[in-house]
């Protein structure tokens, strides 16, 4: 049963309907959209391209080359690793304007206005997405991220993702499908629920199917968005030690034809159409 009864509403998504889709973001960041309210680019949480290696002088030879090689070859997946989510910095973290906790168009009853509480050790939740191209079952562990936990089911359970979009959903540069990223109330990547929450370590190593929270670069800068990983590939891009910072609330328990039903869907990165969550709820366990 839902903990809480929720009023419906899609919030958001009418903007991401005008051509050329919604605005990029970039923390899981790049020059991708970030959360909402802000034009700027560069402060939506997204995936981040890696600074650029320097080298020594002289005459390079074939090793030389294949080193350089294998930096860019990181360079270009970390340019997407940072889930954008509420600065301009894309995915992961957010420059100057809105910032991952700045508010939205929330439609949710009763929804927190801080950081709740954590998720009590050992417990489990399970979050249903209901979508017009299926459903999407979620299994929440508090022992993964308590408090990233807490704030994932406090928010589902308030009803404040009713009615948000899958604004987001990049590939890696060869095509390689990398994340769905929904959460933003207003629906572009520059929102979140008016709060951020604390860091925690990342424990467990991304794959397919893990549910993970959007962030700036910024410390505790968590709020509403999140995602779900689409291929090993890229959780494997996730891995490397500067984007190891997305708290993981779960893995998806069903539904991952619906979570590649709604990649294969969009027709870019924003899509114009975005998938929306028609209904968020919480059962026990």
């Amino acid at each position: 049963m839902s903990e809480s009864s929720k009023g419906k509403r899609r919030r958001g998504s009418q903007r991401q309907r005008s051509p050329g889709g919604p605005p990029s973001q970039s923390a899981h960041e790049s020059q991708r959209p970030t959360y909402r309210g802000s034009a700027d680019r560069s402060e939506r949480p997204r995936t981040r391209p890696v600074s650029d290696a320097t080298v020594s002088s002289g005459i390079p030879n074939v090793a030389w080359v294949a080193g350089i090689l294998v930096v860019l070859v990181v360079a270009i997946a970390g340019a997407f690793l940072f889930l954008r989510q509420g600065g301009t910095t894309a995915s992961a973290s957010a420059s100057a304007g809105a910032s991952p906790g700045a508010s939205g168009a929330s439609g949710g009853t009763n929804c927190p206005a801080s950081q709740p509480d954590a998720l009590a050790a050992g417990q489990t939740r399970t979050v249903t997405l209901e979508t017009p191209k299926g459903n999407i079952a979620i299994k929440v562990e508090a022992d993964l991220s308590p408090i990233a936990a807490g704030n994932f089911v406090a928010l589902a359970s308030c009803g404040f993702y009713d009615g948000t979009v899958f604004h987001r959903t990049p590939t890696l540069q060869d095509g390689t499908p990398f994340v769905i990223q929904g959460g933003d109330p207003n629906g572009d990547g520059t929102g979140g629920p008016g709060y951020t929450i604390k860091d925690e370590p990342v424990k467990t190593p991304y794959k397919r199917g893990t549910v993970a929270m959007a962030r700036t670069q910024a410390p505790d800068s968590v709020g509403s968005q999140f995602f779900i990983v689409l291929d090993d590939a890229a959780a494997r891009s996730l891995a490397l030690p500067q984007y190891n910072n997305y708290q993981i609330v779960g893995n998806v328990s069903a539904g991952m034809d619906t979570v590649d039903a709604i990649a294969a869907a969009a027709d870019g990165e924003n899509p114009s159409d975005p998938v929306v969550m028609d209904d968020v709820s919480v059962t026990t366990p």
